[in-house]
C-alpha cells in the first residue's frame, strides 16, 4: 500500500476526565506504540466512527497484559455505569 500524504488538522487542548486505570493503560499502550496519547485516542475514535475495530489481535493481547498490570477490570459493559466516587 503506497504511503498516503499527511492531512493537516487543527488540534485543541481539552480537559477530559477519564477513569484513572484506563488512562494508565492508554498511556502505556501509546508508549508501547511510540505515539502520543492524543494520536492513539484520535485513531481509536476515528475507527469507532467508521465501525471498524481499532486494534489487531497482537495489540489486543498487549492491552490484556497492560490491563492486568494496572488492575483495570472494566469492560464495555461497564461504560454506562461509571460514576465518580462520592466526594470527588
Amino acid at each position: 500500500m503506497p504511503e498516503q500524504a499527511p492531512i493537516a488538522v487543527e488540534r485543541i487542548q481539552t480537559g477530559v476526565r477519564l477513569e484513572k486505570r484506563l488512562v494508565k493503560v492508554l498511556k502505556a499502550l501509546a508508549e508501547h506504540k511510540d505515539m502520543t496519547l492524543g494520536d492513539l485516542l484520535e485513531g481509536i475514535v476515528l475507527h469507532a466512527f467508521d465501525g471498524k475495530p481499532p486494534f489487531s489481535a497482537e495489540t489486543l493481547a498487549t492491552i490484556a497484559q497492560l490491563k492486568a498490570i494496572y488492575g483495570l477490570d472494566l469492560d464495555a459493559d461497564a461504560s454506562h455505569r461509571l460514576q465518580d466516587r462520592k466526594g470527588e
